[in-house]
């Protein structure tokens, strides 16, 4: 897996976990059930940053290209306010597939950050 962060804007400023770690973490969480009308990210800007009004054509199509890809036996990670940690591209692929729900696992208490007020373009991505 391609090295990664999920974000989340905080008083702090910007929160940055790697997924990889998120990953490890989550293992040995209880998997649920999760509806997809309970993703509240379906029905909000994700993907794009701070220009989430401007995202390409091209880059709809390397989402799409990875939705494609993605393997939905692996479950989403949900934060403990369920908000998606990691699988969004799951998520899609679930909804293009007519799906009502996918399989997920939640944190009860959130990890700390890896970064915090780091601008995205600062993180390390060795791979």
């Amino acid at each position: 897996m391609r090295t990664q962060y999920h974000f989340r804007r905080s008083p702090e400023g910007l929160h940055a976990w790697n997924v990889h770690r998120l990953v490890a973490q989550a293992s040995g969480l209880v998997r649920e059930r999760v509806l997809l009308s309970e993703i509240r990210e379906l029905d909000e800007p994700y993907w794009g940053g701070e220009r989430a009004n401007q995202i390409t054509c091209r880059e709809i199509v390397g989402h799409a290209r990875l939705m494609l890809e993605c393997d939905l036996t692996f479950p989403i990670i949900l934060s403990s306010d369920g908000r998606v940690m990691d699988g969004m591209h799951r998520v899609c692929k679930a909804l293009l597939e007519g799906s009502s729900e996918i399989e997920a696992v939640r944190f009860v208490h959130d990890p700390d950050p890896d970064y915090i007020g780091v601008h995205p373009g600062d993180l390390p991505y060795p791979d």
